[in-house]
């Protein structure tokens, strides 16, 4: 029982203070608000300014950023068709290999049939058909690097006619 008797004093003891405290903080004049400082009127200048700086400096990023995809876009498109121009040319020099190949070979029976004395009318329309065909290669590929030639030229001559 008796430290339910000092338990209560304490409560009570407690409870004045807090009201003796209400009361001083009530009877004090309120603080008067006056302009903020100087200094907070700085830092917030300095803050404004950081911003406008940090805006600019985002808008610079934006700007090279849209750049450097305009420009990876135009590579990858060049590539691209340079990957197919290569492919092209490929295929244009196989052709022209295997109609070499062809055109050795009928001349190598065109010889071998002159030295025999025995020249075969089906080796001589072999070899002129090879002959004919290892030509239109050599121009297929000749068009082929001719186009590529042309590709390359196209952005220089539009570029040209700009600035004229």
């Amino acid at each position: 029982m008796s430290d339910i008797k000092d338990l209560e004093q304490r409560i009570s003891r407690a409870l004045d203070r807090i009201s003796r405290t209400v009361d001083a903080v009530r009877a004090a004049p309120a603080p008067q608000v006056s302009s903020p400082p100087q200094d907070v009127e700085d830092l917030r200048a300095q803050l404004d300014a950081e911003r406008a700086k940090t805006a600019q400096l985002s808008e610079r990023v934006n700007a090279v950023r849209q750049r450097q995809e305009s420009s990876f876009t135009t590579l990858e498109r060049r590539l691209a068709r340079m990957t197919e121009q290569l492919d092209l040319q490929s295929l244009e020099m196989l052709r022209l290999k295997k109609a070499n190949t062809k055109l050795i070979e009928a001349n190598r029976q065109l010889r071998d049939g002159h030295e025999a004395m025995v020249i075969e009318p089906s080796a001589i329309n072999r070899a002129l058909v090879a002959e004919l065909e290892a030509l239109r290669a050599e121009r297929a590929a000749d068009m082929v690097e001719m186009e590529d030639v042309l590709g390359e030229l196209k952005p220089l001559i539009a570029t040209g006619d700009d600035h004229a």
